[in-house]
């Protein structure tokens, strides 16, 4: 039976078991299980669900942008997006190396989450929100790059779902095992 972890990546965490020179905290500080490897990879500075698991096939149903396999993420943008911006991400929004495929995006209120560290910087004139966007592939740092191609830069980003699992009560750091 294969194993599958979800795991809450905090930030600043590297999505890898090895620091390789790095004085930064890797998947090895919080996850202590044998022959697991990342699912997939969330950059240094986002946060939030993460799967491990120790078969190959399930990686790569998991992880190859082949499968399409949806995934949701809670985003704080800079401003507030108009119904043109909405529009444009979910047509799809041309970046340097293509045009993204449409993605499912509403804006929400602020929702509860653990506090950041260190916190997103605040700054009194420019307002922020949230947005709630699915995608269902996987260009480097895309929901980065799309959320700033219609100009509202992202200022905080947790990956909430990705396909049938959910982040759910899991706090930064912590980890569970679940049935592939």
């Amino acid at each position: 039976m294969p194993r599958l972890i979800l795991f809450n990546k905090p930030y600043g965490v590297l999505c890898q078991f090895s620091a390789d020179g790095s004085d930064k905290s890797t998947l090895a500080d919080f996850v202590k299980v044998p022959g697991v490897y990342p699912a997939g990879r969330l950059d240094t500075d986002s946060e939030g669900l993460l799967l491990l698991t120790d078969d190959g096939r399930l990686q790569a149903r998991i992880a190859d942008p082949r499968f399409k396999l949806a995934k949701t993420y809670l985003v704080q943008v800079e401003g507030s997006p108009g119904p043109e911006a909405l529009a444009a991400l979910r047509r799809g929004v041309q970046l340097k190396d293509g045009m993204t495929r449409p993605a499912e995006a509403e804006l929400i209120p602020a929702p509860d989450l653990w506090p950041r560290d260190p916190p997103v910087r605040f700054r009194k004139t420019v307002p922020d929100s949230w947005l709630r966007l699915t995608i269902r592939e996987g260009k480097n740092r895309q929901v980065r790059r799309m959320t700033a191609a219609v100009g509202h830069p992202t200022l905080r980003l947790v990956r909430w779902v990705v396909g049938d699992w959910t982040l759910g009560d899991l706090a930064p750091g912590e980890w569970r095992e679940v049935a592939s």
